[in-house]
């Protein structure tokens, strides 16, 4: 998750509220070169944009201040605006100038800006991301932008890659987050808002939901893409049914193993670290929970394809994953982001466009579409609020504050997007072309 800087770059002596790593974060503890103009320009640019949009924007305060609520909000029970509080708007000013958004996500990383309510922050960013930059401006967004780099390519070597530089970060960081189900996607909670003694509820009745799309019961040969630490397995085994499970994490696998064993379910549970490209075999159903997002768009016909190609007579697909509009997907694909920079490198999320397209095309059908984004804002809630109770455990872990500060904003980045509606996440079930049809909710389906 680090980049090189130019070694003239100048160096950031205090940032924020703890000093900045340079060997470990070098993009963030340098500020970037950026002109004079660039910067102006994205100062009032920022200026613009902020004044008509429902937050607050609050120059200069000091690290670990955020402003309180005006008199006329105090008492009311009413939330004012979300505040962007910047510690240091030079700094804050020249990354954007020169780096557009991933300047944005590296200044926080920094601790030159805060706010006393990131989600809604980030949410109000979302909702109106359009309206950020006038339109007469928006053909010049190529200079603020970057193309991803050839490394994070999903060929096979670089696909297992760019999944140990999330998931194998460690188990026990992960363990401090997620429920004990250890499960690290959307849940399907009873009734919103969530609670966290919902949480694991709330993942099996996903985990159950998809397994029940793909027809998965005893005796069923069932294929899964992306073990996680084992849950699904764990219940589909639990279910009868004789399961082989494919991941490129190596922490992930070891414990999935683990907790496989103790779960008493070893023989029918197979778990390999295997590319889903070198997948072999037919199964009656496959199923596949927010993996196609970490496939890339290079590579989309190639999973498709997989998936037909594994999939046995009259079998059935349970895939889950997340979504986000067309053109906005197109724009993300062409953009090196703060999100592929360091958290999900090679990754993108697809429109449900561009998933009708890939799977027509591979042969596939989808005969059930259900989107639950209210409910991955709620898991992300929970996740964010648990991550800054263990700060002291997870700094204890070897994550220093620069981390964290990352971590963060990953989560209220990513409830934000569902909030704002900006992104969705989607349970899809899908057949053969040639094979039997069941009836469909539809792809505006939600709950």
């Amino acid at each position: 998750m680090t980049v090189s800087v130019p070694p003239a770059a100048p160096r950031v002596a205090a940032l924020g509220r703890t000093p900045v790593d340079p060997e470990r974060w070098p993009d963030v503890a340098r500020l970037p070169r950026a002109s004079a103009l660039r910067t102006a320009v994205a100062r009032r640019l920022l200026a613009r944009a902020f004044a008509r949009l429902p937050l607050r924007a609050d120059h200069g305060r000091p690290p670990g201040t955020v402003p309180r609520p005006t008199a006329g909000e105090a008492g009311t029970g009413k939330a004012g605006p979300p505040t962007l509080t910047l510690h240091d708007p030079a700094a804050f000013h020249r990354r954007i100038g020169a780096d557009g958004l991933i300047g944005f996500g590296e200044s926080y990383m920094a601790g030159e800006w805060d706010s006393d309510d990131l989600v809604g922050l980030l949410s109000v960013l979302a909702a109106h991301v359009d309206e950020l930059v006038p339109a007469p401006l928006r053909r010049l967004r190529g200079a603020w932008v970057r193309r991803r780099p050839a490394r994070d390519r999903n060929t096979l070597e670089g696909a297992r890659d760019n999944i140990q530089r999330h998931y194998d970060l460690s188990n026990d960081l992960f363990a401090r987050f997620l429920d004990r189900s250890m499960t690290y996607s959307a849940a399907v909670f009873d009734t919103l808002p969530a609670t966290p003694d919902a949480f694991t509820a709330a993942q099996h009745r996903k985990i159950d939901r998809l397994l029940d799309l793909a027809d998965v019961g005893g005796g069923t040969r069932l294929l899964e893409i992306g073990t996680g630490w084992g849950e699904l397995a764990i219940r589909a085994a639990s279910r009868g049914a004789d399961v082989l499970t494919v991941t490129l994490s190596e922490e992930q696998r070891a414990l999935a193993l683990r907790r496989i064993a103790e779960a008493g379910l070893s023989d029918r549970v197979r778990v390999e670290l295997r590319d889903y490209r070198q997948v072999e075999g037919r199964y009656d159903a496959v199923v596949s929970v927010e993996m196609i997002e970490a496939v890339g768009a290079e590579y989309w016909p190639t999973y498709f394809a997989a998936l037909r190609r594994l999939l046995a007579p009259g079998g059935a697909v349970a895939l889950q994953t997340i979504t986000m509009p067309h053109e906005r997907m197109l724009h993300t694909a062409r953009t090196h982001t703060w999100i592929s920079k360091y958290v999900f490198p090679g990754g993108l999320i697809p429109s449900p466009d561009a998933l009708a397209h890939e799977s027509a095309t591979a042969g596939l059908s989808i005969t059930h579409d259900t989107g639950y984004g209210a409910h991955y804002a709620e898991t992300l809630r929970l996740w964010r609020e648990t991550f800054l109770q263990e700060s002291a455990a997870v700094g204890a872990l070897g994550f220093d504050r620069t981390f964290q500060r990352m971590w963060e904003l990953y989560l209220a980045y990513s409830e934000a997007g569902f909030r704002s509606r900006y992104l969705d996440v989607r349970q899809l079930r899908l057949v053969a072309t040639d094979g039997p049809l069941v009836a469909t909710d539809g792809p505006g389906a939600s709950r």
